[in-house]
């Protein structure tokens, strides 16, 4: 049986929250155990040096990644996990494809766009603070994702864009040296959730509206209390769908409980009552690998060996294929 090979990167920096694991790890690590599938999942450092200048942040984040993955149940054995950096084929990669990248296709880029759009706002330079990782950030992506010749990528909605760029590039290098890299497909799941943060809008860093995964329960019981809600009493009904505490309580209950909270919602339940049912259904999922998390981040030693374990299995795969490449493009022994 030929299996599909599924790729999923994760960019060290920040501490994964609650929408990071109801959007990404927890339907990854579950698609994993099927055994139609070939996954690989990656820390994504080399990318997450065009976001941050704190070595010390992009360190620790790979560190807690790491163990987030590890401590909700993913099987090493099964998928290929491991650090971007650990696999220098991926930077070569990158640069064969910077030349057979257009530049017009990465002046399309969303978020080169959207920092030009900015400067011209505010009178500046249209290239005023661009470094030549966020304009070429879209190659990079597009060598994680061919090194491996993934057919699927799952992705966010402003993600495809990317997957689309890498499907240009290679089909321009296939078209110009040799049939090497498969043409990827973005995968956006309808049935993943988005999850809202406690300001309802989208639960993401960069608005600092975020519940971090593997708080204590004190914390998480705290942070769940900062939800934004409206001023109607209890006994007054509610708008489910208007309500960030619901969208979260669907994203971790069942169908059945999800039916059930709306009833409670059209009758009037208190915003303290709900809240205190969001925590403990949150924390009934997630308390065992919180403990699980807290003995891994004791051990970093456990999670480099996994780690490096899992750059030696990649690297059979990038290996062969830059050798691939390099013949294609004309780079190597003239024996």
């Amino acid at each position: 049986m030929v299996k599909q090979r599924i790729l999923t990167g994760i960019t060290t920096t920040g501490t994964p929250h609650l929408g990071n694991y109801v959007g990404a790890i927890r339907p990854a690590i579950h698609a994993s155990f099927d055994d139609a599938v070939e996954s690989f999942f990656f820390l994504a450092d080399y990318h997450a040096l065009i976001k941050s200048s704190d070595p010390q942040r992009v360190r620790e984040s790979s560190k807690e990644i790491a163990a987030t993955w590890l401590a909700l149940g993913l099987d090493t054995d099964r998928a290929v996990f491991y650090r971007q950096s650990d696999i220098p084929e991926i930077t070569e990669l990158t640069w064969v494809l910077n030349c057979n990248a257009a530049k017009g296709l990465l002046n399309r880029a969303h978020a080169y766009k959207a920092a030009v759009q900015a400067n011209e706002e505010m009178g500046e330079d249209p290239d005023c603070g661009v470094s030549m990782g966020l304009f070429s950030y879209p190659v990079l992506m597009a060598a994680d994702i061919l090194m491996f010749n993934a057919q699927k990528i799952p992705v966010g909605r402003d993600q495809i864009q990317h997957v689309e760029m890498a499907r240009d590039i290679a089909q321009r290098f296939n078209h110009n040296f040799a049939e090497i890299f498969t043409l990827p497909e973005a995968v956006v799941a309808d049935d993943v959730a988005v999850l809202q943060g406690l300001d309802g809008r989208k639960m993401s860093k960069s608005y600092n509206n975020t519940i971090p995964l593997f708080l204590t329960e004190k914390q998480l019981r705290k942070s769940i209390n900062k939800i934004k809600t409206n001023l109607l009493e209890p006994g007054e009904p509610k708008d489910a769908d208007d309500s960030t505490v619901f969208h979260i309580w669907s994203a971790f209950a069942s169908s059945q409980e999800t039916s059930r909270m709306r009833g409670e919602f059209e009758n009037g339940i208190a915003w303290g009552e709900v809240k205190k049912q969001l925590f403990e259904l949150i924390n009934g999922e997630l308390a065992a690998a919180r403990d699980r998390y807290s003995r891994i981040m004791d051990d970093p030693a456990y999670i480099e060996s996994v780690l490096q374990h899992g750059a030696e299995r990649a690297r059979e795969h990038s290996e062969a294929l830059m050798q691939k490449v390099r013949a294609a493009v004309g780079i190597g022994s003239l024996t």
